[in-house]
């Protein structure tokens, strides 16, 4: 079942160029069924957000600087936040916001059951990034095509603007949450590494690195195998991933 998400927008830190996509993805984890973006709309700064507000029906908060240096928005966000959390009408939040001031909600979002979301620019502290269940990037969703995973290859991810290097951090990573899952032979099942890696690293996510799937970005990766199987009713393909025994035997 779709959870019902509350997409709460800090318009103030938030470039409007990257709505479409962001709301795009929005909607692969739930229904956006409340959806409000905070700031001060009589500044000529957020004037660009004015027509995607009503194309993607987001309803704009008024929220007046009231002391200079003082992030009133923030304030209304968080206030407006809470009360949605004790109206029971949504089962999960979606915070859009590079601030790092938005990590104590988040963490008090989750204590109260919610699954919450973090989408953000790359420049967004890790505390608020590691106080969310997931967190995406907006740098990746620019541009994302519609493509299947076989067609991401390491060289195009090597082409792709923003990405991210796999750095031997990474590569440990993925490694030891395949040795956290793996059965007697070695194998791990590809959704449960995904997951775990979700839960150790809300951030990681295989568009990082230029890749739409987890699985191109693993293959790419030749300390790892990737086997192929039938699923018990035959409809589908269940992907299993190993560590290569030459790597295994140094742990």
């Amino acid at each position: 079942m779709d959870l019902n998400l509350a997409v709460l927008i800090d318009g103030d830190n938030i470039p409007s160029a990257k709505v479409k996509e962001m709301m795009e993805e929005i909607a692969k984890y739930g229904n956006p069924t409340i959806k409000r973006i905070y700031g001060d709309w009589t500044k000529p700064n957020l004037s660009k957000w004015k027509n995607l507000l009503l194309e993607n029906a987001i309803t704009p908060i008024q929220q007046y600087g009231y002391t200079s240096g003082k992030n009133a928005t923030d304030s209304a966000m968080i206030i407006d936040a809470m009360d949605i959390l004790y109206s029971e009408k949504v089962n999960g939040f979606c915070l859009v916001s590079s601030d790092s001031d938005f990590t104590r909600l988040a963490t008090r979002l989750r204590e109260a059951g919610m699954k919450v979301f973090g989408i953000g620019e790359k420049k967004t502290p890790n505390p608020f990034i590691v106080a969310c269940d997931k967190f995406i990037y907006l740098e990746i969703l620019k541009g994302q095509g519609s493509g299947g995973e076989a067609e991401t290859t390491s060289s195009q991810a090597e082409q792709t603007p923003n990405v991210d290097k796999i750095t031997p951090a990474v590569i440990k990573l993925i490694a030891s949450t395949i040795s956290d899952l793996e059965d007697d032979d070695g194998w791990a099942f590809l959704g449960d590494v995904g997951n775990l890696l979700q839960k150790k690293q809300p951030n990681f996510d295989a568009r990082n690195y230029g890749f739409l799937k987890l699985t191109p970005l693993i293959r790419s990766i030749d300390r790892f195998e990737v086997d192929q199987r039938e699923s018990p009713g035959g409809k589908f393909k269940l992907i299993y991933v190993k560590n290569k025994a030459t790597n295994r035997k140094r742990k």
